[in-house]
Parts: structure tokens; sequence; C-alpha cells
């Protein structure tokens, strides 16, 4: 296993579990603090928010469904909630092509009735492009996935969440901020300082609130893999945006780009807080990092590239870098205002065939990469991809 505790000082990382299964069994090792303002240490049994690997969970419940004969993933949501107007199905919400505008974030509250009052909210969401048509990350759309699973369940999203999944499985989770607290899970760090706002909880389904430790997320997946109903949702479905490593989606799981077999997996942010989960289930093999504060991602980098990698026997495609003698961007193409909910994305000429975006505040240059895609010169090396007055970053942002 590795240094666990060397690798999160390096990167600045206040506290992380992580856990390797291999041969059906789960090894685990926590490092730091669950809070710097206590100083309580993380253990193996603490809690992380797990974020959006919630849809991974969502997605089963809703393929539980599918399976049983009471939801057809092809047929109008609006079958099944009469007051939502948009006319998608629930293969294009678990699979982020319903055309939904994706950060609409609405608090609804804590209650039990928190996620159908989101949803009600939903009634008329705007659609950035027609059903089916683009995959564009939505986490709207698991919202509303989740007031399916509780009309057709008859309970709340969380209560059928745990009887559904985590009781049966053994697991111990909090499904929301009050839960959390009372088991003092871990907390976000911004700047090394907990997070005291996470922000309204009201659309668990798509992440919100969910916490668990790194052993039970795996204990999780190594239901998947021994689950032959649930082997469906790692076919693929949609591909993505050309961001320069070729990727797909299934339904609910990302399908990464890795030579040497199949991995698929998911990640998750919340407000200083990180999840990542990664599974090669051709080897049996998976891995799950959960971190609060500091450069996450380059901890789970080092964990894919000297552990996950040689157990696997996987490699992660390279990612893409800046030319080295780029040409001129088209400016005349590329620069304006694009917004999509809950973003803006401002193009502005900079100096020497570069153009200057700010993204949510962020300001960086990037380069021409390709005739429709960007690349930000220093690193992350962040790829935006142009299509039909659109700017792809993840979510499309319309050009206004």
């Amino acid at each position: 296993m590795i240094d666990l505790a060397e690798l999160i000082e390096e990167h600045g990382v206040v506290g992380a579990q992580l856990a390797v299964l291999t041969d059906g069994e789960i090894a685990d090792v926590a490092a730091g603090e669950l809070n710097a303002g206590t100083r309580a240490p993380v253990t193996t049994d603490s809690l992380f928010q797990i974020a959006s690997i919630t849809k991974v969970w969502t997605a089963t419940l809703v393929q539980e469904l599918a399976n049983e004969g009471r939801l057809d993933l092809d047929r109008p949501a609006r079958d099944i909630l009469p007051d939502f107007r948009p006319v998608i199905t629930p293969r294009q919400l678990l699979t982020h092509t319903s055309g939904i505008d994706g950060d609409l974030f609405h608090d609804t509250g804590s209650g039990d009735d928190a996620v159908e009052r989101f949803v009600a909210r939903l009634a008329d969401a705007p659609q950035i492009s027609p059903p089916g048509e683009l995959w564009s990350y939505c986490n709207s759309g698991f919202t509303v996935l989740g007031r399916i699973v509780e009309v057709l369940r008859g309970k709340p999203f969380n209560t059928v969440l745990k009887e559904r999944l985590a009781v049966p499985l053994g697991l111990t989770v909090a499904t929301t901020y009050a839960e959390g607290a009372a088991v003092h899970a871990a907390v976000g760090h911004v700047d090394g300082q907990p997070v005291t706002d996470p922000g309204p909880e009201s659309d668990w389904p798509a992440g919100s609130a969910l916490a668990m430790s790194a052993r039970d997320l795996l204990a999780f997946a190594r239901m998947h893999l021994a689950t032959p109903a649930f082997a469906i949702m790692r076919e693929p479905q949609v591909s993505l945006p050309d961001f320069g490593y070729r990727s797909r989606w299934g339904l609910g799981w990302e399908l990464h780009d890795y030579s040497g077999g199949l991995v698929v997996g998911h990640n998750g942010g919340n407000k200083g807080l990180s999840a990542y989960l990664r599974v090669a289930p051709e080897r049996g093999v998976a891995i799950a990092l959960v971190a609060s504060g500091g450069r996450a991602q380059a901890v789970f980098d080092d964990v894919v590239a000297n552990l996950f990698s040689e157990l696997a026997g996987v490699r992660r495609a390279a990612l893409p870098v800046p030319p080295a003698d780029p040409e001129p961007v088209d400016v005349e193409r590329v620069t304006g205002t694009y917004r999509c909910a809950g973003h803006e994305v401002v193009v502005t000429q900079a100096g020497h065939g570069r153009v200057l975006v700010r993204l949510d505040g962020d300001e960086r240059e990037f380069v021409r990469l390709r005739d429709d895609a960007l690349i930000a010169v220093e690193k992350p090396h962040t790829v935006l991809v142009l299509m039909n007055g659109l700017l792809h970053f993840g979510r499309a942002a319309v050009r206004i």
C-alpha cells in the first residue's frame, strides 16, 4: 500500500482514506485530520462525502427498477412524473444527454419532501440542446431520477438508498448533513481552513451529502462486480466530446480511456472535498480515494500511476498537452461570452495568437489545439471544445 500520510503531506491534503479491492478483499489506510480546527484524526472508519459518485448509487436504484420491469428507460420521464414537462427519458438522464441545463441548484430544505420540491422547480427546466443529441454533465437530471425512484418505491430517496443498498451490504452511511455531523464526518477544507457553509443539500440523488468510508465505497463496487444484472450499466451508451482523450458514458458510470482493459468509475467534488473511484471489472480490481482539501487530484494521479495501474494491468491514456508551435486561434470564431446554469465563460483576444479565457472567475491563457478545440497553456491543460455555437468544458455553454 502507498504511504498515504507522506503523499497527502506533499500535496497539502488535510485528510484522506485509500481503499484497494483485489481478489475479493479490501485493504484500506487512513491519514491526516477530519477537521483542521478540531484536529480529530482520520481513521479507516471515518466518513467522507463521495459527492457525485452518489450518481452511481442513484443509477443503481434506477437500474433495479428497470430490472424488475417497473421502469422503461426509454419511455418519457413524465410517464412517472406527469408535472415534469421536458420530454426526456431515464436513459437520457442517466447518460447526461437530456439537454437540461446541468447545474440548476435549488434549496428546498432537508426534509423528506426535499427531492419532490426540488424537481417541482425543474418542471420547466430550460434545455440547451435537443434530447439525446449532446453529452453535457447534468446534476439536475440525477435529482429527477431520484424523484422517479421515490415515486415508484413510495418512499423518500434516502430511505430507499439505505434499505436497498446500504443496509443489505452492511455499510455505514450518512445521507444528510445532519447525519454526517452526528458521526463527525470529514469536513471540506479550502486553503487549509474548514468549510463552514457547504451549500444546500436538497439534491441528494446528485451527490450533495452522501458520506461513507473508502472501504464501504469499495464494498458497493464489489457488489456491482458480483451482480450480473448490473453489468449492463457498464456498457457504452454515448461518447463524450473530444477533450483529447477517448471517454464514453454508460448508465451512471464513466468508461475511462485506459489501455489493457475496461475501466469504469466516477469522480466527485463538493466544497473542499474530493472523491475518486476506479474499477477494472475484468481484473476484479478497484480503488477508492476520498480526501479533504489540498491538491487531491495529484494524490489520485499518483495512486493511479503507481498502484491501480500495476494491480489492474491497465494504463491511463496520456493527457493532451499544448502544441509546441500552435497555430493562431481564430479569434472571430471563439471570442465572446458563453453561459449555462451556474457558469459564465468569457473569451477575449490575447497576444501571440492566444486567447484569454475566464471561467467562473479563473483566468488563463489558451492556444489552439485543433480547429474545434482550445487547450490551456499552463497545467492543468484544460481542453475546451467548440461546437455549433457552444463552448464545452464538461458542461455545454451557449454563446450569447
